[in-house]
């Protein structure tokens, strides 16, 4: 590791460029980082001395910004460096204690008082003080922190509690979707996967294990296994790979759990069997017998995204003490609704599929995490009362309390169903949030990605930079969550800490849940100035592609491979984006060959992050001869068209649309392309794009 005396604030500079795909200006730069230019531009000699032993150059452009040039390779050198790199923000106390949890959870030896205080550079006292604020935290999860004169500080209790406590840890710090979409991917450059492979969750379970446990999952193709939820799929992978690793370390497993003696040996039983026999192979170990209860249990104790029993739907209950049960929590929910309840059929059936695990995971002790547990409490009082009730009938059957979270969802399932049976059909529909800072690309997607997991499909959240927000975003916006001012804005704003603290949280549910009974946004007034927008993004497109236009002229033995790197590095200044069109541009010529000897001419088109507006450029041999390369097949003219992948690519797809059209049906314009003369080009292809336009104008009336 080349890293030395770096700064958290160099550290956060640097892990921001790497994330850039473009230049970004110094202003955009501390905006996101809350700081002054000034204190950005202080901190430059800082970078440039890091990044010399990278063999990566910091690029600056007056008016475009800067940028990081290297390879790849060095570039995700200098990522890994940095993730190993534990610096933080000591002063703020919050992430502090987080990170503490994170190494009390990592490390179970014992460590000394001193050797925290040295790690966060900070006293022993102001450690001894966080270790009894995480320390309640801990012992929900039965975990003690031991502390022993002279020897130092350590983590006890079970196995089990154990990897409950990395579970939640990993479910309150980390957006599951993102992780499973991220371990799941088969590009390893994906953006969710490398700011996993480098955030904490690297920190506690080995990457390399995560990928191989999910591959065996997947690999094994098993019904019951591909429709857990979310937050159970995730879970059993947390729990194996814990399992993986610590067998690989040499560690002992505890192996005191006389409870799977009551573990039968059904269908769930042998597929935990089948798990253990792919992770043997896969990782050339032997497990424990326990791992096969250990496993057993967690797919027990999880939730499906269909309802299912023993691998089929149900279509009737059959299980005897558990439609005992059953009808004892109706009876128990409300005695006057109780027999209307037990009549619907999309009720019971859910109920029993949510009964069966939630038995399992009250018998056995296991957490489960309820995001809207608050929102529950808040909107459905009444109903929430009335299943304490419910709960309590599971309390006796269980011998077993019976957490908040697990009333929660009895809530919705009793909910849902008196919504049927009394008919209420209070409108509830998603609301559109926009989420918005200076770029549109760092701190909003930080935020989105943290309100995506808090709400779900309850919204549709939106990045926008500041520059991005024009009436008709506004137009089909509800409101905006801003880490800035927002000038001149039609809609409420909520502004927000970068962080998103729990009173920015609380506001922007109390927003949701009054855009929810509202009606969409459709107001027949606001219909013009809807199109005046689409109008002005359509002439500003034309307009760019007119005033941009390329003409070039290249050797006339110049192969098809050597035309996409000069076309690349004609059309953007920058190495990275230049490579980025080749590789697109050669992506499409492989699906179909974009040469037509018919018409005499190629038409070399993609979507790509190459470019950031649209490109229309003409390109000819030398002497205006044909191509000699025999892929060319004798065409005379290549024209190129990169439409950038962004929020305008319907519109620019139709303008490119229209020109490849008029290349195959106007002849006037390949006469006029060979001719070589670029301002006779581009007066034809203002021409044609001026028709175009009036056209597009009239179809909005």
């Amino acid at each position: 590791m080349k890293l030395s005396n770096i700064s958290p604030r160099v550290s956060q500079i640097l892990q921001i460029l790497l994330e850039q795909n473009a230049p970004i200006s110094v202003k955009a730069l501390a905006e996101q980082m809350n700081l002054s230019k000034r204190t950005i531009q202080r901190e430059m000699d800082s970078v440039n001395a890091i990044l010399k032993g990278y063999e990566i150059i910091l690029n600056s452009k007056t008016g475009v910004g800067i940028w990081l040039e290297g390879s790849e390779d060095k570039k995700q050198e200098l990522r890994h460096d940095l993730s190993m790199d534990d610096r933080l923000d000591v002063s703020n106390r919050e992430e502090r204690r987080k990170r503490l949890t994170l190494e009390i959870l990592k490390e179970k030896e014992l460590r000394k008082l001193f050797y925290y205080s040295s790690r966060f550079q900070v006293s022993e006292a102001t450690i001894s003080a966080d270790l009894e604020a995480i320390e309640g935290w801990l012992t929900r999860y039965g975990l003690r922190i031991t502390r022993k004169p002279g020897s130092g500080i350590s983590i006890s209790g079970s196995e089990e509690a154990y990897r409950r406590a990395i579970r939640a840890f990993i479910n309150e710090n980390i957006d599951t979707h993102m992780l499973r979409e991220a371990y799941e991917s088969t590009e390893s450059d994906a953006e969710g996967y490398a700011s996993l492979q480098y955030g904490d969750i690297g920190k506690i379970l080995n990457d390399d294990i995560v990928k191989r446990v999910i591959a065996c999952l997947s690999g094994m193709d098993n019904t019951r296994v591909m429709t857990l939820t979310e937050s159970s799929y995730v879970g059993l992978v947390i729990h194996i790979a814990i399992a993986i690793n610590r067998i690989l370390k040499d560690e002992v497993i505890d192996t005191d759990a006389s409870w799977q003696q009551g573990l039968v040996e059904d269908a769930d039983y042998h597929l935990a069997e089948q798990i253990v026999e792919e992770l043997e192979e896969e990782f050339e170990i032997e497990i424990p017998a326990v791992e096969v209860s250990y496993i057993c249990l967690h797919i027990k104790g999880a939730k499906h995204e269909k309802i299912q029993w023993d691998g089929q739907k149900i279509n009737a209950i059959e299980n005897r003490e558990l439609r005992g049960i059953l009808n004892e929590m109706v009876d128990a929910f409300d005695p006057e609704s109780a027999y209307l309840l037990k009549q619907d059929e999309e009720f019971i059936q859910g109920l029993l599929a949510h009964l069966r695990p939630t038995l399992i995971r009250l018998d056995h002790g296991m957490q489960i995490q309820n995001p809207v547990l608050d929102d529950i409490k808040q909107n459905y009082m009444d109903i929430y009362q009335k299943c304490l009730n419910v709960s309590k009938v599971l309390e006796r059957f269980t011998g077993k309390p019976v957490p908040e979270e697990e009333t929660g969802f009895l809530t919705v399932h009793f909910g849902a169903a008196m919504v049927r049976q009394e008919g209420r059909k209070e409108e509830i529909r998603q609301v559109d949030v926009g989420i918005v800072c200076s770029s549109g690309i760092g701190i909003s997607r930080l935020m989105l990605s943290k309100l995506n997991k808090l709400f779900g499909d309850r919204v549709n959240l939106t990045a926008y930079g500041k520059n991005d927000i024009t009436s008709y975003v506004q137009g089909k916006t509800d409101f905006f969550v801003s880490s800035l001012p927002i000038e001149k804005a039609e809609i409420p704003v909520i502004h927000v800490n970068p962080l998103l603290n729990e009173e920015d949280i609380d506001q922007i549910r109390k927003m949701i849940y009054q855009y929810q009974r509202m009606p969409t946004k459709h107001k027949q007034e606001d219909l013009f100035s809807v199109q005046l927008d689409q109008i002005n993004q359509m002439a500003a497109q034309i307009n760019i592609v007119i005033k941009d236009m390329e003409f070039f002229y290249v050797d006339v033995d110049i192969t098809f491979e050597e035309l996409l790197h000069q076309i690349g590095e004609r059309l953007s200044p920058y190495s990275d984006q230049s490579q980025i069109i080749q590789e697109d541009l050669m992506r499409r010529e492989q699906v179909s060959s974009q040469i037509f000897a018919e018409f005499g001419f190629a038409l070399l088109h993609t979507r790509t992050k190459g470019v950031t507006r649209p490109v229309f450029a003409v390109c000819m041999p030398e002497e205006n001869v044909a191509f000699k390369d025999p892929y060319f097949k004798q065409i005379t003219v290549a024209f190129v068209m990169l439409v950038p992948d962004d929020e305008l690519v319907k519109i620019n797809n139709d303008i490119m649309g229209h020109i490849s059209g008029m290349l195959i049906e106007e002849p006037e314009f390949m006469e006029v392309a060979e001719q070589g003369d670029k301002e006779q080009i581009r007066t034809l292809l203002s021409r044609h794009l001026k028709q175009y336009f009036r056209k597009y104008i009239s179809g909005l009336s």
